[in-house]
């Protein structure tokens, strides 16, 4: 009876995010219309076809923030294309692209969701104001797309939408955030120099070599869902300690209502006033 042939040793997947064209657009904070133009002139790969769809992945959302990056720095798409031709050419670009999409895709896996103003009315319990939700497009979390709105996290705006719900002012909720947003950047940036770090030990506006870049775009892979751990860790702690002081005032203002009284770290209760006498206790 033949032997079953053992199974090949399965290498991990690489992460892979699909969108469609308009998700494409959105992530990337360009249009359709570009898209479709950097297509035209071979500055973008088309995208996978499944049916009469177009299915892009992360080394679309990639090339599209390495080309608004060079125009941000004044290339023409004329430089552009010539770059890019020339990578596409040699073998950098098959040393670049793994890890270009390791460090630029898109660290959520989230899709964004498409609201009308009635559902959003209805998920934050009749308290979505106009106010309310200018401040929400002025802080990323909403898009205006023509009559609808799109969450680029709807579970962010779900978990907001449930703290409204159980009467946090919605105006605070969105303050808190717009006053932690720059702590975040900070720690985001941070965490990000620690995953590019090791291009550091190459040298400046260089490609590593190719035969350094799989263990390289691996390293990254690994290190980036470990910097979410840190994080996540670090913000239980935060508020661990921030709700365990502010539990602790209260409960000393409590107790002090009951007649306790702190003596240095000791506790004493008040004795209570003796009876009126005859009167059995």
């Amino acid at each position: 009876m033949p032997k079953t042939p053992s199974p090949a040793v399965a290498t991990p997947a690489t992460p892979r995010n699909e969108y469609t064209v308009d998700e494409l657009a959105r992530v990337t904070d360009t249009t359709v219309r570009n898209v479709r133009a950097y297509q035209d002139r071979g500055l973008l790969s088309p995208p996978e076809k499944r049916g009469r769809v177009g299915v892009y992945d992360d080394t679309h959302v990639s090339r599209l923030k390495l080309i608004n990056h060079l125009l941000a720095r004044g290339y023409t798409l004329a430089n552009i294309q010539d770059l890019i031709k020339a990578i596409d050419e040699g073998h950098d670009l098959r040393s670049i692209l793994g890890l270009e999409t390791a460090i630029g895709s898109s660290w959520s896996q989230e899709r964004p969701k498409k609201y009308s103003l009635l559902e959003l009315m209805q998920l934050f319990g009749g308290k979505a104001s106009p106010t309310m939700l200018g401040k929400a497009i002025e802080l990323g979390l909403l898009e205006r797309e023509g009559l609808s709105f799109v969450a680029r996290s709807p579970s962010t705006l779900a978990a907001g939408a449930t703290m409204a719900r159980e009467g946090v002012p919605t105006p605070d909720l969105l303050d808190a955030l717009r006053v932690s947003r720059p702590h975040f950047n900070a720690i985001a940036k941070a965490l990000v120099d620690l995953v590019v770090r090791r291009l550091d030990h190459y040298e400046a506006g260089a490609l590593p070599p190719p035969a350094d870049v799989p263990a390289l775009v691996d390293a990254i892979w690994r290190i980036r869902p470990l910097s979410m751990v840190l994080v996540e860790s670090e913000m239980n702690r935060a508020l661990e300690e921030a709700s365990g002081d502010y539990l602790g005032d209260r409960v000393a203002g409590i107790m002090e209502k009951l007649g306790h009284v702190h003596d240095g770290d000791s506790v004493t209760q008040v004795k209570p006033a003796d009876p009126p006498k005859g009167r059995k206790k």
